[in-house]
């Protein structure tokens, strides 16, 4: 896997992927490109202008998997450590608090196993991670469209469901093996986005409202502290892995700060990545919305938040490197859902 994501890195530094730093004129504004991200990372990357369409896309098939698997074949089970049907809200943020701090640990994990063994262990890491992820959880959905299917015909079922688990194997090999081989990005933004649905679909199904919000929060806060803290575990993993041009060595990191933050300066925004963990937490947000309160308009409004916190975030770019895209996303999608619930709960009762 090593050798394969050379070529890709090849790839990108041919100009096909996201550009290295390099300054040039736009209007009275200096343009400065953002560092050089290798190929495997988990990102969808796509252009500004056209950055509503994954998360369109997510929240969609994500919805239609949430509502398939709650409401029509009845998976309704008390996901996570406490149970929230019995111990209520305080069950659901221990549950958020469980899943936050197992989120940071394995953050920094990752760093040292990174510091320890190279950069070349996050393929591996990946790898793992994204095969486990899509067997299971095509596995489990696939499982869902079979009883949908032929829960009329138990011994067709029976059958199907054995070559189900071949078929997944396979095809969960194939797609890890396309991930870190293939030189194309649709491929790759493709696989990105079907993880991410994935994960949303199946944590909005699994998840009662209060966990849900909790994580949710808990993840959001945990992202503004890992991105935004100078030794945050995603700020250095994005240090560890970005290769940065030698063309504006003459202008040092302080220096391009204050030009930033000053407006002479600018950060190019053109071209956009959206983490696969953005994707996966959007998903999950709607498609919570969506089994928790049975109603599509609910769903669709808390969609039309999230893209709205996510343009907002962008315009943020202009003057930062990067910056964690789940926090306005996120908790205009929470505000919109609550309110939005409410106002349909008092207008119908």
């Amino acid at each position: 896997m090593v050798e394969n994501s050379k070529n890709s890195e090849d790839m990108e530094q041919r100009g096909e992927e996201i550009e290295q730093i390099s300054i040039g004129k736009d209007s009275d504004k200096r343009i400065v490109n953002k560092d050089f991200i290798p190929h495997y990372f988990p990102t969808y990357r796509i252009k500004r202008t056209l950055y509503p369409i994954p998360i369109f896309i997510v929240v969609i098939i994500a919805g239609i998997l949430a509502h398939l698997t709650y409401v029509e074949a009845g998976v309704q089970i008390d996901g996570g450590y406490i149970s929230e049907s019995e111990y209520g809200a305080i069950g659901g943020i221990i549950n958020g608090l469980i899943y936050t701090g197992l989120a940071g640990f394995s953050a920094f994990i990752i760093i040292y196993i990174i510091k320890k063994r190279g950069v070349g262990a996050l393929m591996y890491i990946f790898g793992i991670g994204f095969g486990m992820v899509t067997f299971f959880q095509t596995w489990f959905f696939g499982e869902v469209i079979l009883y949908l299917s032929f829960s009329n015909n138990p011994r067709l079922y029976y059958l199907l469901d054995v070559e189900l688990i071949f078929l997944t194997a396979v095809f969960t090999i194939f797609m890890i093996y396309k991930y870190f081989t293939s030189k194309s990005i649709k491929i790759k933004n493709f696989i990105v986005l079907y993880i991410g649905l994935l994960i949303g679909a199946s944590m909005g199904v699994l998840m009662p409202l209060w966990t849900t919000l909790a994580i949710l929060i808990g993840i959001s806060l945990w992202d503004m502290f890992a991105v935004l803290y100078k030794h945050g575990p995603i700020k250095q993993l994005i240090d560890l892995v970005s290769e940065p041009n030698d063309s504006i060595t003459n202008t040092s990191e302080t220096d391009l700060k204050e030009k930033i933050q000053s407006g002479e300066y600018t950060y190019d925004t053109s071209k956009l990545e959206i983490g696969i963990g953005d994707l996966a937490f959007y998903s999950m947000l709607t498609s919570s919305a969506l089994v928790q309160t049975n109603n599509v308009i609910i769903m669709i409004l808390t969609s039309i938040a999230i893209i709205i916190g996510t343009g907002i975030t962008i315009l943020g770019l202009k003057r930062n490197k990067i910056l964690p895209g789940l926090p306005i996303s996120i908790f205009l999608g929470i505000g919109t859902m609550l309110f939005s619930w409410y106002i349909f709960s008092f207008i119908f009762v």
